[in-house]
């Protein structure tokens, strides 16, 4: 009896230890930062970085907290068939952006997601372009974040009419600002300057993109990137918000900054859960691409600011980037990869470590999800695919646990010989393996490789946009989020709401489909008998119920996908089974587990 009442202990034990990986490898979301209210403006309501202080060389860009001129500044109103929102004259910054095609919740009628924000409301989030002067130019003679354009040419910026904003400044200097955009959410900024000022100048074009503070929606997770990303020639380069305080000082830049070349391969912005803010440059031109983090203000920058350019008197020069403001879809921004040549551009989505998995795994469901139209039977339907793929090497190790079972009474009759000794016991188990041509690891196998397998899918459910959303049947109405029904009031029985993902009891919080989890596992274990070791049968009865209340508020795609695999694993074991002549009891090792065990003193 205290045998097994210690193996009962270390099975629980055990289960806790998992339990506690688990946490660990997929921690809850970090609570979200309150973040500091914007510091105090500078005159003019600009905050300018140092200069670079080597001569004749051009300052670093300038950049708007915020400012009571902001709100009063006419606009220019966006209209494509993704995108509202507007343009203000004020800086001729895009700081108003609103996505079409996504709601803040599944619940019809929710808000549109806002992806930009302007300066002088609460997280700010907007792009700014201007020149930084050179030589013998100041800050007041090149546009910048205060400078009020006028509107030279469009009203409305569509996919089919570009707007141009033009500025003067008292040299004679003529900028002008062309602004395009397509049906999606690429923006086309081309920055011009025509030099009348009678004598030759130096200045440098910029594009910024900045955020105010952590943004409200931070997810935490730490296999997601949020926060800036570069991609250069040579590298991709992500930090999170909390890391970019531990960036070091540039001479150049300031404090917190990180500096990259670029030679027009590459980009360089701001990501999201499922949105992204991105500079992209001219494949002709050299960029200092930068990410910064500004602590008194609480301000996060990515600058692209091409090389310094030498305009002779009554010459001119211009600069064309791109912009990309929106969502994160796959075929989108592969479509853009592919058109206009931006290298590793699908790589913005965060595909993880095994990303050679998980982007063909990805493109697998999508082209699923065309054919059937229902993500959730998409998904079922890759687990078929992966389920065929891998059955060579499940039928193997099917058979192994068959051979291993038939091994029995000769392993039982080593045993009996051996006695104590557990040396000779394991040598002639060994001679009995080899004899018999049985491997016992093979059956480990393709649990090895669901591993990485399941770890891609969690990877693809839970980071790209394309499950947001997305319903199954009945009350599964999206993917991406956990199953919305709970044990604790009967599944909508009863008339109260069930504890939210942020309660701490939503542990025990179960939905349908966790349950039909832990079934479908306590079910699979059934086919075989329970093993003869006490603790060893402890832990695997354990096991569905560890696993159920642990996946219970993780995706309902990917707890779909876990149900899928068990039930068809089930089928091929079973089948296989009964094909090498052994029935598998199912009934009587489900009953088996109902019945009385006899206490020790009782044997």
């Amino acid at each position: 009896m205290k045998n097994q009442t210690s193996n009962t202990i270390l099975a629980l034990v055990l289960s806790f230890l998992v339990i506690t990986v688990w946490t660990l490898l997929f921690p809850p979301a970090e609570p979200v930062v309150e973040t500091a209210a914007p510091a105090a403006e500078t005159a003019g309501g600009a905050v300018t970085p140092p200069p670079t202080g080597t001569a004749g060389a051009t300052a670093t860009p300038t950049a708007v907290t915020g400012g009571g001129a902001l709100s009063d500044s006419p606009r220019i109103a966006i209209d494509t068939p993704e995108l509202s929102g507007s343009i203000a004259l004020m800086g001729g910054r895009i700081d108003d952006l609103h996505l079409k095609s996504y709601r803040t919740e599944v619940t019809p009628g929710s808000p549109t997601v806002t992806l930009l924000k302007p300066a002088d409301g609460e997280q700010a989030y907007y792009t700014l372009y201007g020149w930084t002067p050179g030589g013998s130019l100041g800050p007041d003679d090149v546009p910048g974040a205060l400078t009020q354009w006028t509107l030279e040419e469009g009203e409305t910026l569509t996919a089919e009419t570009p707007v141009t904003l033009a500025w003067t400044n008292a040299k004679g200097m003529t900028f002008r600002r062309t602004i395009a955009v397509d049906e999606k959410y690429m923006f086309t900024v081309t920055q011009s300057v025509e030099n009348q000022s009678g004598a030759a100048q130096r200045l440098a074009p910029y594009g910024v993109i900045l955020r105010n503070g952590i943004p409200d929606d931070l997810t935490g997770f730490y296999i997601l990137q949020e926060g800036p990303i570069v991609q250069t020639a040579e590298s991709l380069t992500e930090t999170k918000y909390k890391n970019m305080a531990d960036l070091e000082a540039d001479p150049k830049w300031g404090d917190h900054a990180e500096v990259f070349r670029m030679d027009g391969t590459g980009w360089i912005g701001i990501t999201d859960h499922y949105w992204m803010t991105t500079l992209i440059p001219d494949a002709t031109a050299q960029y200092d691409a930068v990410t910064q983090y500004d602590e008194g203000s609480d301000h996060y920058y990515t600058w692209l600011r091409q090389d310094t350019v030498e305009v002779a008197a009554g010459a001119s020069a211009s600069s064309t980037t791109r912009l990309f403001a929106g969502a994160k879809e796959w075929d989108t921004i592969r479509g853009y990869e592919a058109e206009h040549g931006i290298y590793h551009f699908v790589d913005s989505i965060d595909w993880g470590m095994f990303f050679f998995i998980t982007k063909p795994m990805f493109a697998l469901l999508h082209w699923l999800h065309a054919l059937i139209g229902n993500m959730g039977w998409a998904i079922i339907g890759l687990t078929v695919v992966i389920k065929v793929i891998l059955f060579p090497l499940a039928y193997r190790s099917y058979v192994s646990m068959a051979r291993m079972r038939e091994l029995q009474p000769e392993m039982e009759k080593i045993r009996e010989r051996a006695g104590d000794d557990k040396q000779k016991q394991q040598v002639e188990v060994m001679e009995l393996y080899k004899r018999e041509k049985v491997n016992p690891a093979s059956g480990c196998l393709p649990i090895l490789l669901q591993i990485p397998i399941w770890f891609s899918l969690y990877k693809v459910i839970f980071v790209t946009l394309e499950l947001r959303h997305q319903p199954w049947l009945g009350w599964i109405n999206d993917l991406s989020a956990p199953d919305p029904s709970s044990v604790l009031n009967l599944f909508g029985a009863l008339p109260y709401t069930a504890p939210g993902p942020d309660s701490w009891f939503a542990f025990f919080s179960l939905g349908v489909l966790p349950i039909l989890l832990g079934i479908s596992m306590w079910l699979q274990q059934k086919l075989n008998p329970a093993p003869t070791d006490a603790t060893q049968a402890t832990i695997m009865a354990w096991m569905p119920w560890v696993f159920m209340f642990m996946l219970g508020n993780f995706a309902s795609g990917l707890v779909l996908y876990w149900i899928a695999n068990n039930t068809l694993t089930f089928v091929q074991q079973y089948t296989i089974m009964w094909s090498h002549g052994h029935r598998p009891d199912l009934f009587g090792n489900i009953l088996s587990t109902f019945r009385k065990k006899p206490k020790a003193d009782e044997k």
